[in-house]
Formats: structure tokens, sequence, C-alpha cells
């Protein structure tokens, strides 16, 4: 593999959680938390981009990176993109693996598992999946479905995402998981494009990738990791790393 960058884009306004990534989580906010488990990857440097000078501290404070960008950005992929070209102008990174920043117990092991599938070269962007094995979630469209066909073990390459329930008929579903790992080529095109229509249409920013033909392939993996997105998921988050640091 050749020169990876991770990037977290980390923003203020929340509505169902304000503050989000200032959340105190065991003495330390939660974006500093991320930061620290996409650290321990040890696959390159690790950028947070964000819109909000408070955040900037919060990780200069423990000695990160942190690059500030235009609040106005429609997505979490513009603002990487913005982050990227001002981190590495000279474009030595060469893929970019973008960490959103509500994932404060991600097992860093996840992480590395989501840039596997560049290994091959006609691969644009890779992204994650783990089986779906509650029956609610079948059907939930909060729940995001990865519809996709094999290439190798733990492995697809993506033909669709959907909010609905897909594929039919008897086999697993696969709930996506929002971390991507784009070459810098294929972010840079992804972002000059326009929204599509099966994008506006389902309210996923990936398909505007598969519309446009670019390949997106998905690792499978065991565990879904916990998302912050309510209160009720920073008591959990701050549950989970406080009996880590008792186990240890």
């Amino acid at each position: 593999m050749s020169d990876p960058v991770i990037l977290i884009p980390a923003r203020m306004a929340s509505t169902r959680l304000p503050g989000k990534p200032l959340a105190d989580i065991c003495g330390e906010p939660m974006i500093v938390h991320v930061w620290r488990r996409a650290m321990e990857t040890g696959l390159g440097p690790v950028v947070v981009a964000t819109d909000d000078h408070a955040i900037l501290h919060a990780i200069e404070a423990v000695g990160g990176i942190a690059v500030m960008t235009r609040h106005d950005h429609p997505s979490g992929s513009d603002r990487i993109f913005e982050a990227v070209e001002a981190f590495d102008p000279e474009g030595h990174h060469d893929i970019v693996i973008n960490v959103q920043g509500d994932l404060p117990t991600i097992d860093p092991a996840i992480i590395q598992k989501a840039v596997l599938p560049l290994s091959v070269p006609a691969v644009d962007i890779a992204t994650l999946a783990v089986e779906i094995s509650r029956p609610e979630e079948r059907t939930d469209p909060n729940v995001v479905k990865a519809v996709g066909t094999p290439v190798g073990p733990d492995t697809l390459r993506a033909l669709y995402f959907t909010r609905a329930t897909a594929p039919s008929g008897e086999g697993p579903l696969y709930h996506h998981i929002g971390l991507y790992a784009y070459r810098r080529s294929a972010l840079q095109r992804f972002v000059a494009l326009p929204p599509s229509p099966l994008e506006v249409r389902e309210r996923l920013e990936q398909l505007r990738a598969l519309e446009a033909g670019m390949r997106i392939d998905i690792s499978l993996v065991d565990d879904l990791p916990l998302g912050v997105d309510a209160p009720h998921d920073l008591e959990r988050a701050r549950a989970v790393i406080g009996a880590r640091r008792k186990g240890h």
C-alpha cells in the first residue's frame, strides 16, 4: 500500500446532541478519543478537519493536528477534501481515510480493514459493512443496507446502498458503516460531481459515486462501531471507555 492519511471531520452543529465533538467522555472530549483510536492504527498522520476553533484547540492540546475549514460544506467529504489539500498540497498522501468524528470507541483494526480493498487497482473507494443480526434493523430506514456481490474473502463489490430492505429473498443483509477510504484522485473526482438523482432520492451520498461509474468495495467486519448521535449513545460510550480503562 502507499501513503495514507486519516481525516476526521468534526463540526459543532449537531441538533440532537449540541456540542457533540467536545462532549466529555472520561475526562476528555469525544473528538480526542476518536483521534486516539485513529492514531492507534499506525496507518499515517491523523488530521481533524473542523470549522470550530474550540475543536481545533482540543486536538492541539493533546499534540494532534487540526485544520480549519469552511463552515458551509454540504458534507463531510467536502470538508475532508479541503482539509487534505491544505495539509498536503503537494499530494504526497494518495489514500484518504474518512473516519467519522462520533465513533469514540471504534476498534483501530476496523479502520485498518477499511483500506484493504484499495489493494485492487480498479477500486476507487473502500468502505465497511456488518451483517445485520437484529430483525428490526432489516426494515429500519435509518439502517443503510449495503448490497454487493462477493469478490473475495469478506469483501463485496458494492452494487447499491439503500434505506429499503434489500436484497429480497433468503440470505444476509448488511448494515453499511459510514467509514471510507478513498484514492485521493477518486475523492477529488467525487467532490467535483453534482448530487446525483439516486443520492438525492435516498439521501445517501455514496450513491453519487456509483452513479458516476466509480467502484466501491466493501470489507465485511464483525462489529458495528458505536456512533454517538443522542444522549443515551454518549452514556454507552462513557461506560465502554470507562470499563476499558479499569481493565488496564
